[in-house]
């Protein structure tokens, strides 16, 4: 069964101002080049933290439950998106949305798109058996141009 995507709130995508493929491998290099890029917009610092640590979830997701490779692309569209990809074989949306309270730690996980959720300003979630496509934008103060 596909699940509906969780929120309309889609970007429209324009020229990507980075765009990768990673593995567990790939994780520090990725990290820093979406800290990179991310700090040319005016984010301040809290906000990059939080920023790179819901990319990096996201990234960790996609090795450990969605095939173990991904694609990660940074966006801007009045603000930061990133969305990432896999070719795993997707999973219930249902089970982790909406989740206002914090998940209970469990050996499967849980908690992950929960942390995402909290450093995002959205969190769009498209899932079904030919993999996972997930977007998030960054929480900033302002839209950035």
């Amino acid at each position: 069964m596909v699940n509906p995507p969780l929120d309309h709130h889609a970007p429209t995508a324009r020229k990507p101002l980075l765009s990768t493929s990673f593995t567990l491998a790939d994780l520090n290099r990725v990290r820093q080049e979406v800290e990179a890029v991310s700090r040319q917009y005016p984010l301040d610092p809290e906000e990059i933290e939080n920023w790179v640590i819901a990319v990096n979830e996201l990234m960790i997701n996609v090795i450990r439950h969605g095939g173990g490779a991904g694609g990660l692309r940074l966006l801007l569209d009045g603000q930061l998106i990133c969305e990432v990809t896999d070719q795993g074989r997707g999973f219930n949306i249902a089970r982790y949305f909406p989740c206002a309270e914090r998940p209970p730690l469990s050996d499967t996980g849980g908690m992950g798109l929960w942390v995402v959720g909290q450093m995002a300003d959205y969190l769009l979630v498209d899932s079904g058996p030919a993999g996972t496509t997930i977007r998030i934008a960054a929480r900033a103060r302002g839209t950035l141009g």
